[in-house]
């Protein structure tokens, strides 16, 4: 299985954009949470980081704030490096 991924996004949010392209890229499934569509993700958006901003990033309950391709890579490395059972890149 692969890691959880969950991009919180909104409309015309340019970095969002770039993040699922990243995450696509490197073969990893997402889901996206438009947080002016969906009052759940704006919730925790709004509990994680106090603001409504875009993207935020959870990988297996961790949170990245924006798109910052060396903390997501971080994130992914020490998964596969500490051998979660849930991670694996997609073929």
């Amino acid at each position: 299985m692969q890691p959880t991924i969950i991009i919180f996004t909104s409309p015309g949010c340019g970095y969002c954009h770039q993040a699922k392209e990243y995450f696509k890229a490197k073969g990893f499934n997402f889901t996206e949470k438009d947080i002016t569509m969906d009052e759940e993700a704006l919730r925790f958006v709004l509990e994680k980081v106090g603001q409504a901003v875009t993207p935020i990033i959870t990988i297996n309950n961790e949170t990245i704030v924006g798109f910052d391709r060396l903390k997501i890579d971080e994130q992914l490395d020490h998964l596969h490096q500490t051998g979660e059972k849930d991670f694996k890149q997609a073929a």
